[in-house]
């Protein structure tokens, strides 16, 4: 059998869609299968990422080009059984069609998204979920809310197969951390870590206001809050929001930061923090577990089925409340190391092989389904709307 995966995202730091697939694809190589893989990519540096067993094609990096064109004159010339996306498949795809479908968060709350974004989601992903043969998610929170809102939907079209920290991602030599953050940022200090795009639904500007409050009741505490994520349509509204939180001088904004400069800022930070509104699964929080810190996470949609009993959790409403669980974690070391402990053994009950085994379970089935006939994905018509 032959399966093509729609690996695009690998190299445009497109965070939790490229730390999906990437993962997915070790995975994949890591484990006997008897199956052939092939991998569509549109970044020139994506072929050091993917595994050498798995072979690639490139296709356009210009998202019309390639779900109007690329992606469909690929799959007829390779004619694998079954064609993986996240999201989106491709105008007339002329193959069965498994899908990954992180989070309905643009159907839940569009106003995270820009408006034209939001409606191309809406469409789009509308018309893939009801055309695939499965789609597949992290957890159950995002499984009740894919069939929440795709109403018509039956449940066992729904598999849940979660995601899992990166084999990397352990605990590490706290010193050697720091003297690391520190030689390649100039960064002094304990500091509060926190990663995510900067947009709406991560809470920067929460987080920021509950910091501010943190450092106001208790000046002993001398950390500097560390923001790290790539820059959106919104992050100047998160920015302007530290500029205004009269604590400026104590909060630090990182960008982008690679795999390797992310695992040492976890393993320097005295705590992790992740407030956000929507998360469908919400990977950092298990990325720091993994890494022996200690988290405070949003009380909101997926994040406490994630943690489960492992984190902090704090309305992500309220500053005040994040404030003081921030505080709480500070300021009482048993409660720290307890929480450090938890989380390690939550996370060690999430891995890539065992995604990648329910993945490939799913592949067998529908590849091995009969095919009346493949409905051909694309946009739909704007009449009747």
């Amino acid at each position: 059998m032959r399966f093509a995966v729609d690996a695009h995202a690998i190299g445009h730091h497109l965070t939790g869609n490229e730390v999906y697939v990437r993962s997915l694809l070790r995975a994949f190589a890591a484990q006997p299968c008897d199956c052939e893989l092939v991998a569509y990519i549109s970044s020139r540096t994506a072929r050091d990422v993917v595994p050498s067993s798995i072979r690639t094609r490139r296709v356009a990096a210009n998202p019309f080009r390639r779900l109007g064109l690329d992606l469909a004159m690929q799959l007829r010339k390779d004619r694998p059984d079954l064609v993986h996306v996240q999201y989106t498949a491709p105008i007339g795809c002329p193959t069965p069609v498994v899908v990954s479908v992180h989070d309905v968060s643009f159907l839940e709350h569009p106003e995270y998204f820009t408006r034209e974004r939001a409606w191309q989601l809406r469409w789009t992903v509308r018309r893939t979920v009801r055309s695939a043969a499965k789609v597949l998610t992290g957890c159950e929170f995002s499984k009740q809310a894919i069939l929440k809102a795709y109403r018509d939907l039956d449940e066992r079209k729904v598999v849940v197969a979660p995601y899992a920290p990166a084999p990397e991602f352990r605990p590490g030599p706290r010193e050697a951390a720091k003297a690391a953050v520190r030689e390649r940022w100039s960064f002094e200090g304990p500091f509060i870590l926190n990663v995510g795009d900067l947009q709406p639904r991560k809470n920067q500007i929460g987080l920021i206001r509950a910091f501010a409050k943190l450092v106001r009741a208790y000046p002993r505490l001398k950390h500097t809050l560390a923001l790290v994520g790539k820059d959106t349509w919104f992050a100047g509204r998160v920015r302007e929001a530290a500029r205004q939180s009269g604590v400026a001088d104590r909060i630090r904004f990182f960008g982008f930061v690679s795999d390797d400069d992310l695992l040492r800022l976890y393993h320097a930070c005295d705590l992790f923090v992740f407030p956000s509104f929507y998360e469908g699964f919400g990977l950092p929080a298990l990325e720091a577990m993994a890494c022996g810190r200690a988290v405070v996470c949003s009380s909101a949609s997926a994040l406490p089925e994630v943690v489960d009993g492992a984190a902090i959790l704090a309305d992500p409403y309220s500053a005040d409340e994040l404030a003081r669980a921030m505080a709480d974690l500070l300021l009482d070391s048993e409660l720290r190391t307890r929480m450090e402990r938890l989380g390690l053994r939550r996370a060690a009950l999430f891995s890539w092989r065992s995604t990648a085994q329910r993945t490939l379970e799913v592949y067998q089935e529908v590849a091995e389904r009969p095919q009346l006939a493949v409905e051909p994905v694309g946009f739909p018509s704007m009449a009747g709307r």
